[in-house]
């Protein structure tokens, strides 16, 4: 009888661990592919709000970055990212830039997008939340939302760590092009480079 007592309450223990599991897994969703991107509010350089919702219906593309890293700081020499978000600005397509490095703070981010012209926010994710919900790994780390919400590809915006490759694809403008012409994205996830991104 007393082992049937203690198999029960080991039972009831389990579904009760597997119940705050599920109840903290919907508190904090993780980004997958073709599920609903997880919601997210920050401030941007200038103190302001920014909310994922505010961009419903649009196409959002978001980009890890980081000031201090040499892949972003080539990206931005050669002007990967703003001419992406310049060129399809007037075409639907949000560009959100987000830093999660602990050590930076909204000063920070206005000196870089001050430096780089840059005519999207750079979020302040220094708590690291949103680089958590979304697994980013690196900087610079590329997600794309489509206009029904979901997650459209996660990875690197290119082929070319180095930045030496002809053959260079940029996944990105690859994704926006496909899901622009109604399309399903080909290649919905790479593996990101850069430098690591780190959170809690």
């Amino acid at each position: 009888m007393r082992q049937k007592a203690l198999l029960a309450i080991f039972v009831a223990a389990m579904l009760i661990g597997l119940s705050l599991s599920a109840l903290k897994a919907a508190d904090h969703p993780v980004a997958s592919i073709g599920q609903p991107a997880p919601e997210f509010s920050l401030k941007d350089e200038n103190g302001k709000s920014v909310n994922l919702a505010d961009y419903k219906g649009k196409i959002v593309v978001l980009e890890w970055t980081n000031p201090d890293c040499p892949f972003v700081q080539r990206h931005y020499e050669q002007h990967t990212m703003t001419n992406l978000a310049s060129q399809y600005k007037d075409k639907g397509v949000a560009w959100l830039a987000i830093n999660s490095n602990g050590g930076d703070n909204a000063k920070a981010d206005s000196e870089w997008a001050r430096k780089n012209h840059l005519a999207y926010p750079v979020l302040d994710d220094s708590e690291g939340q949103v680089a958590s919900a979304y697994q980013a790994k690196s900087t610079p780390d590329m997600f794309i939302i489509n206009k029904d919400g979901t997650l459209a590809y996660g990875g690197g915006i290119d082929n070319d760590p180095d930045g030496d490759n002809a053959h260079r694809v940029n996944y990105v403008q690859q994704a926006l092009d496909e899901i622009l012409a109604g399309k399903s994205v080909s290649i919905p996830e790479t593996k990101s480079y850069g430098c690591g991104v780190h959170y809690k």
